[in-house]
């Protein structure tokens, strides 16, 4: 009988054992999943690696926002493809059911204020194997610089394309439309003053 109870016991805390190794690597599947959509903008495959509400933070800005998974996918999603980002996933490991990864973005907006990639701390936390919170920490935000060429931005927009106010707070798609014709204003401007130079 002690036979019967070491084996069976024995069989239980290996059958735990799997499914908690199978509750790691889902955690990581989905962070790995999440980043692939991200850098394809592709809500598709976004649908179901989401829960039905997230939030997202930076905390060091005190900025948090709460998103239907369909106001994420359809707003903030197509928002962020209008400037055709490259993410780059530099390391991942899950620490405590969390998963926390560094990454490169580099896209026309980010490249314009700060001429390089951002690098950042993801933090996603998860229920139930869906992503409910992904937290921001900046590793190399060039406050200056990008302060700078913003306020350039919106001050030359403001005199000769009064027509796009308000694209730097609008994220959604027609607001990131408007937002990278702004750029592409900008940049000409620049490339016909290096031309006279």
């Amino acid at each position: 009988m002690n036979r019967i109870l070491i084996i069976f016991l024995t069989f239980l805390i290996g059958f735990t054992s799997c499914k908690n190794s199978e509750k790691t690597n889902d955690k990581l599947e989905v962070a790995e999943k999440y980043f692939v959509a991200l850098d394809k903008s592709n809500s598709s495959e976004m649908k179901d690696l989401l829960s039905d509400s997230l939030i997202t933070k930076i905390p060091k800005y005190k900025y948090e926002v709460r998103y239907s998974k369909n106001d994420y996918m359809e707003k903030w999603l197509k928002w962020d493809s209008v400037f055709e980002p490259t993410y780059k996933v530099l390391e991942m490991n899950l620490e405590n059911g969390i998963v926390k990864a560094k990454v490169s973005k580099i896209d026309n907006r980010i490249l314009f204020f700060m001429q390089k990639p951002f690098l950042t701390n993801e933090i996603l936390k998860f229920e139930n194997e869906k992503i409910t919170t992904i937290e921001t920490e900046y590793l190399n935000f060039d406050e200056e610089t990008w302060g700078k060429n913003r306020n350039e931005l919106l001050s030359w927009i403001s005199e000769n394309y009064p027509e796009l106010k308000g694209f730097i707070d609008d994220q959604t798609e027609a607001g990131g439309k408007k937002f990278l014709k702004a750029l592409n204003c900008i940049r000409i401007k620049i490339n016909v003053l290096q031309h006279y130079i």
